[in-house]
């Protein structure tokens, strides 16, 4: 998009109409049926306590899809954050939380949180969602997250100097041994169906059947790591022209680290802990958003956030619209976009890459 013009207030103004033009659609359309617009308002303020609730079962239908949208909605914009927080840090827009092994790391943390839960593997997956599960598998996705990107920035920047082709080469690596674990782990549960498919469930990603601890959950996550983007825009856009220049203006290359990987760290695992491994969320809508609204990142992260809202709900409802009853997993839906995404960028990247 040489010579294009990038507004982040076009973008800003698109992102606002689309977003609730999107979150009604998802209320009124369902594999149940339709609902009409009065009907989804006034099912809407029933959930608040402030309104008649709809007649029979329409109520109840109501606000499943209103759990599943604010979840879906923040999973999107959680992802999207942390994969723009990553590629900010790392200089590269082929980063991304999966891609870097936060996504593989959180979801090997909740995998553990559900052999350590062991019964309370169907609580995993929408059938029920009381007792320590609530607090166990968040905290061990964050943990897991945190690890993961703590093992990959250690080991491909030994002297405290980060090359991007060992970044990424790490990334892969660690990601594979990750995926050897789950692999494991899940060969081992067989035998126990409750807790292998709950294990299987985040595999695919999910997002059926959430309730409000999930949208609290994902939503707290993303507003916790929101709140260290104040404090790391300017030294992204700093960082870009070098370590060494942004450290000669002053910028504390340490402090920024650390707040930026503690808030993709937590931002992933929160998606992650709700709705199993989504990828390539956290690449492809930061990529776009910097195609139309430029590179500042003031601009770029909350885009970022808006962005994937709008992504994730959208590819949720072409599912649904598209295959119906046979909808995909989100997981396997995201792949089936995000790969060829990835394949198209590096394609693009070829005489960047050569030059690595």
């Amino acid at each position: 998009m040489t010579g294009a013009v990038r507004s982040p207030k076009a973008l800003s103004l698109a992102l606002m109409v689309g977003l609730p033009l999107l979150f009604v659609l998802s209320l009124r359309v369902g594999a149940s049926g339709q609902l009409d617009l009065g009907s989804a308002l006034q099912g809407c303020l029933a959930t608040l306590g402030s309104g008649e609730p709809l007649a029979g079962v329409q109520q109840t239908i109501l606000e499943l899809r209103l759990w599943r949208t604010l979840t879906t909605a923040g999973v999107g914009a959680a992802l999207a954050l942390s994969g723009a927080l990553v590629q900010g840090l790392f200089r590269n827009g082929l980063a991304a939380p999966s891609v870097l092994g936060v996504t593989g790391g959180a979801s090997l943390g909740a995998t553990v949180a559900i052999l350590i839960l062991g019964g309370a593997g169907p609580a995993l997956v929408g059938v029920a969602d009381t007792g320590m599960a609530t607090v166990i598998v968040p905290l061990f996705g964050f943990v897991g997250a945190v690890l993961a990107v703590a093992l990959i920035a250690a080991l491909a920047a030994p002297g405290g100097r980060m090359s991007v082709p060992t970044l990424l080469l790490t990334g892969i690596a660690v990601n594979t041994c990750i995926a050897g674990l789950l692999s494991l782990i899940s060969s081992l549960m067989l035998s126990d169906w409750e807790v292998s498919r709950a294990i299987l469930s985040w595999t695919f990603g999910t997002l059926d059947d959430r309730t409000a601890y999930h949208a609290l959950t994902v939503w707290s996550g993303l507003a916790l790591a929101a709140v260290a983007v104040p404090f790391v825009s300017w030294e992204l856009d700093l960082l870009q022209g070098g370590e060494d220049d942004a450290a000669s203006l002053g910028v504390n290359i340490r402090r920024v680290r650390v707040l930026c990987i503690a808030a993709a760290a937590l931002s992933a695992a929160a998606a992650v802990a709700v709705a199993g491994q989504i990828a390539f969320v956290g690449l492809v809508v930061p990529h776009l958003v910097r195609l139309l609204a430029g590179r500042g990142h003031r601009a770029l992260l909350p885009l970022s956030m808006a962005g994937g809202m709008v992504f994730l709900l959208t590819l949720e409802l072409a599912n649904h619209w598209l295959l119906g009853g046979s909808a995909l997993q989100p997981g396997v839906a995201m792949s089936l976009v995000g790969g060829p995404f990835f394949v198209g960028l590096l394609l693009l990247n070829r005489r960047e890459i050569d030059s690595w």
